[in-house]
């Protein structure tokens, strides 16, 4: 069946062969749905007929987000920790075991209902792409259980085997990476599509994180990189020269990490929500885009240091402290993610895209960020299938 989405205010296709900036947007528009692509976008006085018509009613329509950064299997809760926290006590990676304890507990049933319900969270507030990484299990049966169920969901699904050392490999993080780049890669690599370390003071060494990358990368896993989270390191350049889709958190960068970003296809995704959670200092994203970097938005949901599920929270937190604009916190939460999940048929409203659609309950997409935590999805489409 085809339906047309008409009526429209505000259409933000991100497809900048429509108008002169990268937003590509347009007003007084519509969009032609067939097949679960979009199969047509223009004025509303030059649109098709369809078998049904659906009236935006002078509302704005964007593109579905793109998260490109989730921890969505896990078992436990760590709220006391955030209580803690909010009363000083400073975040460490540390805190990720306590999370590995709860998940190896939990079984399989309860983890995927769990995944379920994170993603119908998820959808409902307009994410339509998600990438889940493991890295809750941390030993060869649970991380394979783990990047096995987010394939039920996701074809985005990243290894992380290497998020933390686990308590039994205390003082043995060579022996734990010999681990991860032999039969915990073995078992995982069938059901993911990327490979990922947390190259930290407190996690892994670069010379480890290379390691890990490259063993991934051998077994046709590509690359993404946590980096530069709780203070400046090599991480960054790392992913560069590895060729990482994408390099995240990038709460502390260099002017090095800057211009090795720049020149690269590299994307850097930023993660407000975390800031937000561990009371660190937001990332100038500002600087970030004035130097040519490619910049994403993802909500990291993740229990321990940003238990968000909302995009337009992040957007919101993005525009107030991290010096972007409306339009530019739109596109890195949606082409942006795009970019760093390296796909050109989601966070896009063009012919032959995916309809990944988002009917906002305001005027314009300013209202994500004007409007904070007000819930603005009206309606919200998947392959062209309303879904919430």
């Amino acid at each position: 069946m085809t339906t047309l989405l008409t009526n429209i205010a505000e259409l933000t296709t991100n497809d900048p062969s429509r108008t002169a900036d990268p937003t590509g947007t347009l007003h007084d528009a519509a969009v032609l749905i067939d097949g679960g692509r979009v199969a047509w976008v223009g004025a509303v006085g030059d649109a098709p007929d369809a078998e049904e018509v659906v009236d935006a009613g002078r509302r704005a329509v964007i593109p579905g987000f793109v998260d490109s950064h989730s921890h969505l299997v896990f078992g436990g809760d760590r709220a006391e920790e955030f209580e803690a926290r909010m009363a000083g006590q400073k975040y460490a990676a540390g805190g990720i075991r306590s999370t590995v304890a709860a998940t190896r507990a939990a079984s399989d049933d309860a983890l995927r209902v769990r995944l379920r319900g994170f993603l119908g969270e998820m959808l409902a507030q307009g994410t339509t792409t998600v990438e889940i990484k493991s890295g809750y299990g941390l030993s060869v049966a649970d991380e394979e259980r783990l990047v096995r169920l987010a394939a039920e969901v996701t074809p985005e699904v990243t290894f992380l085997g290497a998020h933390v050392v686990p308590a039994e490999y205390a003082d043995r993080a060579d022996d734990y990476v010999d681990l991860v780049v032999g039969p915990m890669l073995d078992a995982c690599a069938p059901h993911a599509k990327w490979i990922d370390v947390f190259c930290e003071t407190g996690a892994f060494t670069v010379p480890q994180s290379r390691r890990v990358l490259e063993a991934g990368i051998a077994r046709g896993l590509a690359p993404r990189v946590h980096a530069s989270q709780l203070g400046p390191g090599e991480g960054v350049r790392l992913a560069v020269e590895l060729g990482a889709a994408s390099v995240d958190h990038g709460t502390y960068l260099t002017d090095d990490d800057i211009a090795a970003l720049a020149a690269s296809d590299t994307v850097l995704t930023l993660l407000p929500g975390v800031e937000f959670s561990t009371r660190q200092p937001y990332p100038d994203a500002r600087r970030l885009i004035d130097a040519g970097v490619t910049v994403a938005l993802a909500c990291d949901t993740n229990p321990g240091s940003s238990f968000t599920s909302s995009m337009p929270f992040c957007i919101a937190i993005a525009v107030r402290d991290m010096g972007m604009t409306p339009a530019e916190a739109v596109w890195a939460a949606t082409a942006g993610g795009a970019g760093a999940l390296r796909r050109d048929d989601v966070g896009i409203i063009a012919p032959g895209a995916r309809a990944d659609l988002v009917l906002l309950d305001a005027p314009t997409r300013i209202h994500l960020a004007y409007r904070p935590g007000v819930p603005l999805v009206r309606r919200v489409w998947k392959d062209g299938v309303p879904v919430a």
